[in-house]
């Protein structure tokens, strides 16, 4: 039997996919995934790339999409990786990032959640700060085994809440209620 989806997250990445589901779910909006590499823009501006990726996702499956960009900026590092988070992620991991630090190791996620249609590009943004563990801890993707929130002592890896308090969640929520009333 066919599932309908009110629309569809477009990335790469299936553990984005999955955490923008669960959040979605919450909220009442049935959210597909198109599994695609998409093309990406170099830029200083999380804002810019996701605007960039959500047009060429539209044209690409010509139904209702988001898109998400996001990236761990860190004040000691003048906000670097920033918008450069993934290329980073790859090329030094969590173990790089670490070895760049010294004491000043606050930071904080930013999350741009970009819907496109045929007539209608609207970008959602959630912020979340934080600091840069001293080890990594626990087990997941991306930089959840360093990145501790504000008010925690525990990574996203090793909190159970993640999809409650997340710059991802903030987007989408954000996103949610503008959807739901559009």
């Amino acid at each position: 039997m066919h599932k309908s989806f009110d629309l569809f997250f477009v990335s790469s990445n299936a553990n984005k996919y999955h955490e923008a589901k669960n959040i979605l779910d919450s909220f009442g909006i049935n959210l597909g995934f198109l599994k695609s590499d998409l093309d990406e823009i170099q830029s200083n501006s999380l804002h810019d790339i996701a605007i960039f990726k959500a047009k060429n996702a539209f044209s690409k499956f010509k139904k209702p999409i988001i898109i998400e960009d996001d990236g761990l900026f860190i004040d000691n590092l003048h906000g670097f990786p920033g918008p450069y988070s993934s290329y980073v992620f790859k090329t030094i991991g969590n173990k790089g990032i670490l070895n760049l630090l010294n004491n000043n190791r606050k930071a904080k996620f930013v999350s741009i959640i970009t819907y496109c249609d045929k007539t209608i590009l609207e970008s959602f943004e959630g912020k979340l700060c934080g600091k840069i563990s001293k080890t990594e801890q626990g087990k997941n993707w991306g930089y959840d085994p360093i990145f501790i929130p504000n008010n925690s002592k525990k990574t996203f890896a090793e909190i159970k809440n993640k999809n409650e308090i997340s710059h991802r969640y903030k987007a989408l929520k954000k996103f949610s209620k503008w959807y739901l009333h559009k």
